[in-house]
């Protein structure tokens, strides 16, 4: 009888520390919490973040392409006959050591901001691919200057939007492909696995603006949720300290395609660029928040002038809204944190880009083709102009987004 006694003991002692283990592992990590977003120490937390666009996944118009190359494959394969396959090859691993540096995101938090969304191509995460060291490093600077980190599966096997955004073949094939399905819940079990006693990472954004708002493609609208629940298994599987962050249809932007929410730490996110900067283009989302009592979050925003971020976002934060801004940093433009300057022979490289191959303007192409050493110069050029120390800050950009602008 004594016996029984003290092994119910041991059993309710082992069964407390047990609990005790599992509460305090959790509260190491940002959580949801009804409305909010909650700290460590069980804190609200507002987030006022910028995204590392252009880092993992190039786009054409960050690099003033416009009308040419768009996509990170037809960016690479570009780069490839401007300067050759094994130049090409060096380059691209030069320039990510060089685009996100830790004096980057030093600045980051010397501005103002307190978190990061890192958009992600999923190639860099099959066996044998760099996506853990480079993101290993870049969230350890993070973590040392007190930035939270959210991932974000930009560019999903097969495809989640079909266009240029998401490296894909012109169509959201995820939706019509069980192995790329198959293959996105891996790599994000892949990741969470990697990653799930980082503390520095606040959460898992699935899936980047899946589904245009192409009338043809919104038969795809009912499969996103069960899709988002096949790919949240697999983390939880690996994983159930970090947020799971979820966006709606046709750009992160159709909330309706949500019933309640199938796990208890969970966010939605919302996309707006050149809508009003009114309350009335946020209130579905503050509704949904309010119905469903989960945290909402602002991912992507952007890409317009100072006057109109700066209204956009006073009202995102009158409605306890936190928010994400497009891009960090990109080739000149000022609607950035930091921009960088044209390289050497960059004006010959746009002209060509312009004229697509493979037309029968093969003989103009090759007319305004720049020549090698010129193209080898300006991408040699390239990887210096796109580090921090060579950027130029946007002072109108960061005062918009109601932050500081510190000397560099």
């Amino acid at each position: 009888m004594r016996t029984a006694w003290l092994e119910r003991v041991l059993q309710l002692c082992l069964l407390l520390l047990l609990v005790c283990a599992r509460t305090h592992a959790q509260s190491a990590f940002v959580r949801a919490d009804g409305r909010y977003l909650v700290t460590p120490a069980n804190q609200r937390l507002l987030l006022r973040g910028t995204n590392l666009g252009n880092w993992l996944e190039p786009e054409g118009y960050m690099f003033l392409l416009e009308g040419g190359p768009a996509a990170p494959r037809e960016i690479e394969a570009f780069s490839n006959e401007l300067i050759g396959p094994a130049e090409s090859a060096k380059f691209w691993r030069e320039y990510r050591d060089a685009y996100i540096t830790r004096r980057d995101i030093d600045y980051l938090r010397r501005a103002g901001f307190n978190s990061v969304r890192i958009p992600l191509h999923y190639k860099f995460f099959l066996p044998g691919g760099d996506g853990f060291a480079l993101l290993d490093r870049v969230i350890a600077w993070c973590r040392e200057a007190g930035l939270w980190v959210i991932l974000e599966m930009h560019c999903a096997p097969g495809g989640q939007t079909g266009t240029n955004i998401d490296d894909s073949w012109s169509y959201p094939w995820l939706f019509e492909s069980p192995p790329d399905q198959d293959l996105t819940v891996d790599v994000w079990r892949r990741i969470a696995a990697h990653y799930r006693d980082e503390t520095a990472i606040l959460g898992y954004d699935l899936l980047n603006e899946p589904i245009p708002h192409f009338p043809q493609l919104q038969k795809y609208n009912s499969r996103l949720e069960p899709l988002y629940e096949r790919i949240c298994s697999g983390i939880r599987e690996a994983d159930t300290n970090h947020v799971i962050i979820l966006g709606g249809a046709q750009w992160d932007s159709n909330f309706k395609v949500f019933g309640p929410p199938f796990d208890r730490n969970v966010m939605y996110t919302f996309h707006k660029y050149w809508t009003a900067p009114k309350k009335d283009v946020i209130q579905e989302y503050l509704d949904f928040r309010d119905r469903y009592n989960v945290p909402i979050w602002l991912g992507e925003s952007g890409e317009n002038t100072d006057q109109w971020i700066e209204q956009f976002v006073r009202v995102l934060e009158e409605n306890e809204v936190g928010w994400c801004f497009w891009p960090y940093k990109k080739m000149e433009k000022t609607s950035a944190v930091v921009s960088f300057a044209q390289p050497l022979h960059w004006a010959q490289i746009v002209t060509y880009a312009k004229i697509p191959p493979n037309t029968g303007e093969a003989e103009k192409r090759i007319a305004v083709r720049p020549a090698l050493q010129d193209s080898r110069e300006a991408f040699r050029d390239l990887l210096q102009k796109i580090r921090f120390e060579n950027c130029r800050v946007n002072n109108g950009y960061l005062k918009a987004l109601g932050l500081n602008a510190p000397s560099q």
